[in-house]
């Protein structure tokens, strides 16, 4: 088979939309995606100035999704999309991406990967039925210090791993602001929309995610605490939990988007019976180790020999030119358009191509969200086993 670049298609991700543009920014950012098609939006005329903005021809930019995966599929093999990406409101995750494997074609979803749990398992059976690869954009799980702080507690240097502390804070939603439009904070307070959980589903799952990415160790319990603390909001804005997990460690987690003044202020602590670790998207490109037997050591992000070869292989240029939310999302694309590549041309791709988030993590985050609107509302403050 011809090597070529991966044919992407885009639901979502209009002119009008935010997120869109990291995707394909990120997308084509190695070399291996080219965007060749896409239904931008569900207003026909905004997908059609979309596309035509994108440079895209008038007969690979669609009204629906629907009309996108029939018409590509009566292309020849070497002109149709190889994969779709995903980009829209919870609501509509399931149906664009089940269809899209039925035809065989890859997916990339945004998170949370579906509405419901029972969305997420049938899309693990179609994974499992067709062998097709879907990767899910928890996009932290992407940067080179996490990549570094993974490896080198999978090394055992921080001993027995005892305790975490994982916090996302944001501030933009203090007021109702989706009240006056023009914003996206409309349908990720719309449970209509957005599904069961508020702050829990859009940056809890990314707390989550970041803990069971970089120690390897699954959350088994949750005692957790959820609050609407702006008024008229028919979802959670706040929630924090305690943390049981495999091996014994433990751990708190904190998700908030009413911390008035805060941005995307996600941290992670890790601590171990031989050492720490900590890392914060504020300050990416740093990794700080700490021991209680010498000084602290602050490890920086770059094309050093001294990082791990996880890490150095997801990153692009030297120490001092930083790296952050675009290359992490890049990451992401590269490591699925080259297992895709790999599996394409016969071959089995290496573990390093295999490092991104998939539909396990996608269905793992929709046990989340269950469990933590099942504990955070219940107000008995107990133990809640992992919902299956």
């Amino acid at each position: 088979m011809k090597h070529r670049k991966l044919k992407m298609g885009m639901v979502g991700g209009g002119n009008d939309a935010f997120i869109g543009a990291i995707h394909r920014g990120a997308a084509v950012m190695d070399n291996l995606i080219e965007l060749t098609c896409g239904c931008f939006s569900v207003d026909p005329e905004i997908s059609r100035s979309s596309g035509q903005s994108y440079f895209l021809p008038d007969d690979r930019i669609y009204d629906t999704y629907q009309q996108m995966f029939e018409h590509e599929m009566s292309l020849p093999e070497e002109e149709r999309m190889d994969f779709v990406t995903i980009v829209t409101p919870n609501k509509w995750h399931f149906e664009p991406a089940m269809m899209a494997l039925e035809r065989g074609f890859h997916v990339v979803l945004d998170k949370p990967m579906t509405f419901s749990l029972d969305e997420a398992k049938l899309l693990k059976n179609k994974i499992e039925e067709t062998g097709l690869i879907l990767a899910l954009t928890h996009v932290y799980s992407g940067y080179p210090a996490v990549k570094e702080a993974k490896a080198r507690i999978a090394k055992g240097e921080l001993g027995k791993l005892r305790r975490v502390y994982v916090e996302y804070t944001q501030g933009w939603l203090s007021d109702r602001i989706e009240l006056q439009g023009g914003n996206n904070a409309g349908w990720r307070t719309d449970p209509k929309r957005t599904g069961k959980a508020g702050c829990i589903g859009d940056i809890g799952t990314h707390a989550w995610h970041l803990v069971e990415y970089i120690t390897g160790l699954r959350v088994q319990q949750v005692c957790a605490d959820l609050h609407t603390f702006v008024d008229g909001r028919p979802v959670d804005d706040d929630g924090a939990a305690f943390l049981r997990f495999e091996n014994n460690m433990s751990g708190v987690l904190m998700a908030t988007q009413i911390a008035t003044g805060e941005a995307n202020n996600i941290r992670i602590r890790v601590y171990g019976d031989k050492g720490g670790l900590e890392w914060r998207q504020m300050e990416p490109n740093r990794l700080i180790l700490r021991w209680g037997n010498k000084p602290s050591e602050e490890l920086y992000m770059g094309n050093n020999e001294y990082l791990h070869p996880l890490a150095l292989w997801n990153t692009r240029t030297p120490s001092g030119h930083p790296e952050g939310f675009i290359e992490a999302f890049a990451n992401i694309y590269r490591n699925f358009a080259l297992t895709i590549t790999a599996k394409r041309k016969g071959e089995i791709p290496d573990e390093r191509m295999l490092d991104f988030p998939a539909v396990e993590d996608g269905v793992r985050g929709m046990q989340f969200i269950e469990t933590m609107v099942k504990a955070g509302f219940d107000n008995d403050h107990k133990w809640h086993n992992w919902l299956d």
